[in-house]
């Protein structure tokens, strides 16, 4: 079996592949912040199968649970977080990029990188302890 049948490592390797070509995106949009009618470009969300797909394993719902009365419970209820996209202005010469939006999908998208970057080699070293070559 190649490393690269390893679901964990093909789904690492296309996370990867995915972080290189959304860097070069988002520094394509700082580079032409000021060309006029520029639109900023961005990835779709890379997307993996179900892990329902993948594996017959079932994975359980994980809730919070109250267990002393000094506790803080889930205030609110069950929330679900989405990202919230405010609306920029078109500058007049049509250029529509703002820089700081830019630099934090920049940074977020190294910090997803480099997360990826070490799960990958983590993993490589444990196949290597595995099969006795560390």
């Amino acid at each position: 079996m190649a490393i690269t049948d390893i679901p964990i490592f093909s789904m690492l390797r296309t996370r990867l592949d995915w972080a290189q070509t959304r860097q070069r995106m988002l520094a394509e949009n700082v580079a032409n912040s000021d060309t006029p009618n520029y639109r900023a470009r961005d990835l779709a969300p890379l997307k993996f199968p179900e892990p329902s797909q993948i594996a017959a394993a079932t994975v359980s719902n994980v809730n919070l649970a109250r267990t002393e009365g000094g506790h803080f419970g889930l205030i609110g209820g069950n929330r679900q977080f989405s990202e919230s996209k405010a609306s920029y202005d078109v500058r007049p010469t049509g250029n529509a990029v703002n820089l700081e939006e830019e630099m934090m999908k920049v940074a977020a998208n190294q910090m997803d990188y480099q997360a990826a970057s070490a799960l990958y080699t983590r993993s490589l070293g444990l196949i290597k302890t595995a099969i006795g070559k560390r």
